[in-house]
């Protein structure tokens, strides 16, 4: 049974709650459980009885940050602060008396009638923030990467446009030592779907066919695409999986997780950064650092960048750390940078507590296991306009580089 149920700023101050602050504070120490699960730089919190379980209130606090974030475009401070009416209206209609009533966005849209409040008007030409992503099934299109950030009630304002968008997401974890040798290597994936169409009986999303699971024969001609581990949606049909590798299923409105994979060590290529670095100290007693950083992605066939990047590099003294920021690092070339900190008391034995580097960067159009979308189908075929964007992007999630 949920008591209460807040949505903390990140600094711990109260945007939206479900009951009273005089509850939440006399109750905190009454036989109550406080359950929060971070999204979005915000805190979600439940409180609850001691005989919920704990693991069904983080799945309701997960399932309640994808509602809001699909009838209010994007999960900020900003955008809670902006349609509070809109998430009130939510949680009236998800939680009643304390009980669960539904999370489905397709349940909701008969019930909620508060429209969403967005920050800046979307439109899909505007490609001034071009860049996340790139468009695949459109080749002389590009999808802006706020595309899908917007609500699912807002195809209304923009004429009943229809889209669908499918992103495959991964989450890279490397530890390469200080000689050069890759250590760990593992890609947490994801293919998202989220559908802005009013109706669609059925979606049909083709991968690789040389994709694999686990330790299983190799299919299809070409290069092999291979995760050790792999686990679908409830909704996704499975029937022509083995045999074709296609998925199916009925997406509703709004965002939904279709498909979850894992891959260890056996990356299909190599790590796409390299870190060169040396550490010396000169005849002043200056610690010196020598970073030279090479992209080992492939370069571009057609263009190259002519510009060097608008490099920048501070110093954090709580965190004893040098930061050095680069917007664009295009492939196949190489940066280098040369740091000079006055350290008291240097020594030898101070010089061997350098490091490690850690690298946080974003790779658009990239999957690091090599999965691709073959096809992305809507049957019956819609009608009116519709588009269809399939978007790749690669993160880092931890990539250390030992010196």
């Amino acid at each position: 049974m949920i008591s209460q149920v807040f949505i903390l700023s990140s600094k711990g101050d109260h945007l939206i709650y479900k009951d009273s602050l005089s509850v939440f504070l006399l109750q905190s120490h009454k036989d109550l459980h406080f359950v929060h699960v971070r999204q979005g730089g915000l805190y979600w919190v439940a409180t609850t009885t001691a005989d919920s379980s704990p693991f069904t209130v983080v799945e309701f606090l997960n399932r309640l940050t994808a509602l809001v974030k699909d009838y209010c475009g994007t999960l900020s401070e900003k955008s809670v602060q902006m349609n509070f009416a809109l998430i009130y209206e939510l949680l009236d209609e998800v939680v009643d008396y304390g009980y669960v009533q539904t999370t489905s966005s397709d349940v909701l849209k008969n019930f909620i009638q508060t429209e969403a409040v967005s920050s800046r008007p979307f439109s899909l030409f505007d490609l001034s923030n071009v860049g996340l992503f790139g468009a695949e099934t459109q080749q002389n299109k590009v999808a802006p990467s706020s595309a899908s950030a917007r609500p699912i009630q807002s195809s209304r304002e923009q004429g009943g446009k229809s889209e669908i968008f499918v992103d495959v997401i991964e989450r890279m974890s490397v530890v390469i030592g200080s000689n050069g040798v890759l250590m760990k290597a593992d890609v947490q994936g994801e293919i998202r779907v989220k559908c802005y169409m009013p109706s669609c009986s059925e979606m049909r999303i083709g991968l690789n066919e040389e994709f694999s699971i686990g330790k299983s024969q190799l299919r299809g001609y070409g290069a092999a695409v291979r995760v050790d581990e792999c686990s679908f949606h409830q909704a996704v049909r499975l029937d022509e999986f083995d045999s074709h590798r296609i998925l199916r299923l009925c997406p509703s409105q709004g965002e939904q997780t279709v498909m979850q994979y894992q891959l260890s060590d056996n990356l299909p290529s190599a790590p796409p950064f390299r870190l060169f670095p040396t550490i010396e100290r000169d005849n002043g007693g200056r610690l010196l650092m020598y970073m030279k950083l090479r992209c080992d992605l492939p370069p571009k066939t057609l263009s190259q960048e002519l510009s060097s990047p608008d490099q920048s590099a501070e110093l954090k003294p709580q965190s004893r750390a040098v930061v050095w920021e680069i917007p664009r690092f295009p492939g196949g070339t190489q940066l280098s940078a040369l740091f000079k900190l006055d350290v008291p008391g240097l020594s030898s034995a101070s010089m061997l507590e350098v490091g490690p580097v850690g690298l946080s960067f974003e790779l658009p159009k990239i999957t690091a296991t090599g999965l691709q979308v073959r096809f992305l189908r809507l049957s019956p075929v819609q009608p009116g306009p519709s588009q269809r964007w399939v978007r790749y992007v690669t993160h880092s999630d931890s990539y250390t580089i030992r010196v």
